[in-house]
């Protein structure tokens, strides 16, 4: 599982890093983003699915990957 924001969205509400702040950070001017690649950590699925679900623009979007 992958996340990422469209910064074309984001309007710099914060909640994605307040609720998940070890997904996602934020720039000098607040509005969200996501470190290295994206990828979710084992066990933090919860987190990155609540973060887009309380973005009030959804831009956060989360990627499930394809089990090979």
């Amino acid at each position: 599982m992958r996340v990422q924001i469209d910064a074309g969205l984001c309007q710099g509400h914060g909640r994605c890093y307040d609720l998940s702040p070890d997904l996602f950070g934020e720039d000098e001017d607040g509005y969200g983003t996501v470190p290295g690649d994206g990828q979710v950590p084992p066990g933090r699925e919860d987190g990155a699915r609540l973060a887009a679900a309380n973005c009030p623009e959804s831009a956060v979007a989360v990627l499930e990957e394809a089990v090979r």
